[in-house]
C-alpha cells in the first residue's frame, strides 16, 4: 500500500444499467428469478460497489501485486432500478486499519437513492492469495 491510501479519499462511479444486470439474470437457473421484474439486481448492485471501490484505491496499491477483496457489506437497496437508467456510486475511504480498508457508501440512479451503507476490503498479496485458493480447491490437507 502506498503512503497516499489514507482516509478522506472520495470518489464519483457511473454505470448505466443494461437489461442484463436485472434480477432474471443474476441466478440463471433458478426458476423464482425469472419471474421477477426487470430491475437492478441487489447482487449486481453489490458488484458495481465494490467494483467503484476497486477503481478509487488501485493508484494507491502496487497493482497488480497488491489487490483487494471485499469482507464486509452493510448496505441497503431501496429502490428499484429499471434498465436504462444510470447508477451513481459515491464513496469514501473512512478508515484504513492496517489492511482493512471502511467505505461510506451512497448509491443513487437519477430518480432515487438506491443504497447507503458501509463497505469493507482487504488489502492481499495476489500471489498468495491464489496459491492459498488453489490448495483449497485441492480438496482437504493431511
Amino acid at each position: 500500500m502506498k503512503e497516499t491510501l489514507q482516509p478522506g479519499l472520495s470518489f464519483s462511479f457511473t454505470y448505466q444499467v443494461p437489461e442484463h444486470k436485472t434480477v432474471p439474470f443474476l441466478l440463471q437457473e433458478s426458476a423464482e428469478f425469472q419471474q421477477m421484474p426487470k430491475v437492478l439486481a441487489s447482487g449486481f448492485m453489490i458488484g458495481l460497489i465494490e467494483w467503484a471501490c476497486i477503481q478509487a484505491i488501485n493508484p494507491h496499491l502496487d497493482w497488480p501485486r497488491e489487490q483487494t477483496v471485499g469482507i464486509g457489506f452493510a448496505l441497503d437497496h431501496t429502490a428499484a432500478t429499471p434498465p436504462g437508467l444510470t447508477v451513481t456510486i459515491k464513496g469514501e475511504l473512512q478508515k484504513v486499519e492496517g489492511r482493512k480498508l471502511v467505505f461510506a457508501i451512497k448509491a443513487d440512479d437519477g430518480v432515487d437513492q438506491i443504497s447507503q451503507g458501509f463497505h469493507e476490503r482487504f488489502v492481499i498479496d495476489a500471489a498468495r492469495f491464489q496459491a492459498k485458493v488453489a490448495a483449497k480447491a485441492g480438496g482437504p490437507q493431511t
